[in-house]
């Protein structure tokens, strides 16, 4: 999917020591900034706007756009942050003093995306690696909270499914969870529902970490929709692309597990003033 240029300062977030009595406290106040977040509906007018964000004639109900855009004023605003890789133009943020942050291969190359070359992969494998990557993007994530927006989702979860030879780069699923979880209780903490991207194999385990919803690409094409509605119910939104529907968009919208908001996308989704531009929703 397309990915615009994410705006991050680092900033070095203050990490303090809990006795075994402020634990219980911490889960506490966790607990209830959760429940404190509203989710996104799940009827009206949905839009995936990453590429270009516009408005509707017919108006916006749910919209995701970049975390470097406005939220649609008057709509549920999701605000998209890349959790597990770089974002294009962002080299200098990693490179410059953080390479150790970066995946690397066994002969200690660093590891891009073969689907997104110009983005470096996280590597999550150590707490204090995980504490450090917060430093840099939990200010964007609040960012989304400050700028206005409702929710939030964190792309690449799904980084250890592709990532799974020492020789070529390994992330191990419990560090992507541990890392995704520092996301959500950040998140929560800004008062903002997160969402699960992908990852259809980690919908249970993602809902009990503390996901609020579920955003799925191609889930149809895929025959994944039920691995996401089996787990969030109607608290899914579902994105296709033209460019990837084996039996047409007809078919998804009949779909049994299909999400409540399901929406066809053109895949760079540009904007309306763009040729390429597509856009239906069931």
């Amino acid at each position: 999917m397309p990915r615009q240029l994410v705006a991050a300062a680092f900033v070095v977030l203050a990490l303090t020591a809990c006795s075994a009595d402020d634990g219980g406290d911490a889960a506490t106040g966790a607990s209830a900034a959760a429940e404190a977040v509203t989710l996104p509906p799940t009827s009206g007018v949905f839009d995936y706007q990453l590429g270009a964000a516009y408005d509707l004639a017919s108006g916006l109900d749910v919209v995701v756009r970049d975390a470097t855009a406005e939220p649609a004023a008057g709509a549920y605003g999701v605000c998209y942050v890349n959790g597990f890789q770089t974002q294009p133009g962002q080299e200098d943020l990693w490179l410059d003093g953080n390479e150790d942050l970066l995946l690397h291969d066994a002969a200690g190359g660093l590891v891009v995306d073969p689907d997104w070359p110009d983005e470096y992969v996280l590597d999550p494998s150590t707490e204090a690696k995980r504490d450090r990557i917060l430093g840099i993007l939990g200010p964007v994530i609040t960012g989304c909270a400050d700028a206005g927006f409702d929710g939030v989702e964190i792309d690449n979860l799904d980084t250890w499914t592709r990532f799974t030879d020492p020789s070529t780069g390994l992330i191990e699923q419990a560090d992507a969870l541990a890392l995704a979880g520092s996301y959500i209780e950040l998140a929560h903490g800004a008062g903002l529902a997160v969402g699960q991207k992908n990852a259809a194999e980690a919908a249970a385990e993602g809902h009990a970490l503390g996901f609020d919803f579920a955003v799925t690409e191609e889930c149809a094409a895929y025959a994944e929709c039920g691995a996401y509605t089996g787990v969030y119910g109607e608290n899914v939104l579902q994105i296709e692309y033209t460019d990837n529907l084996p039996d047409g968009f007809d078919a998804v919208c009949a779909g049994p597990d299909r999400a409540p908001l399901t929406i066809l996308r053109d895949r760079d989704l540009v904007g309306p003033d763009n040729e390429a531009y597509a856009y239906d929703q069931c």
